[in-house]
């Protein structure tokens, strides 16, 4: 006799895993110029996506140019304008925008205004990007910014400068 629980290898097995975030609902990395709020993770999607809310105080730089090797990511901006930075072009981006960049395209983003600019941010897959968030938001809160821990961080999470000479997102 097999003890081999049987396998249904012909129909689906439905779940009911859906999550439902509300507006006020997920964890906050608040920075002096930048806000993070995680709303789809990596423990939610099986690594799959990530959603995430970003707030750009008036002249924040949110990342200098860099690229991925392993995630696409999807910029859409809710409030005010935001400057995208793709290769050697500059962007003005408005409210209702979404911009795609697919992975091994260099890319940075800043508010460039006197105004927040708010956008949400989806990575596919998420690689975990909630680690790196938290470790910006440590990293990011130290004085002086050790550009090598910032490496560092930013090679674990798939995150590539451009000029390593110039990757710190300061003015």
């Amino acid at each position: 006799m097999n003890n081999v629980a049987e396998i249904d290898y012909f129909n689906d097995v439905l779940e009911n895993n859906a999550s439902i975030i509300l507006p006020e609902e997920g964890e906050q990395l608040l920075l002096k110029e930048i806000e993070f709020t995680f709303k789809v993770t990596s423990e939610i999607s099986n690594d799959q996506l990530g959603v995430y809310k970003i707030t750009l105080n008036p002249m924040a730089i949110g990342a200098k140019l860099h690229y991925h090797r392993f995630m696409d990511e999807t910029f859409i901006v809710d409030k005010g304008e935001l400057t995208l930075v793709v290769g050697d072009k500059e962007f003005k981006v408005p409210k209702g925008s979404i911009a795609y960049v697919p992975r091994f395209t260099p890319h940075g983003f800043r508010n460039d205004t006197d105004e927040k600019v708010e956008l949400t941010l989806l990575f596919n897959p998420s690689q975990k990007r909630e680690g790196f968030f938290r470790g910006l938001h440590e990293t990011l809160s130290e004085e002086p910014i050790d550009p090598a821990k910032y490496l560092k961080l930013y090679n674990k999470y798939d995150s590539f400068p451009v000029d390593t000479s110039n990757m710190i997102p300061r003015r």
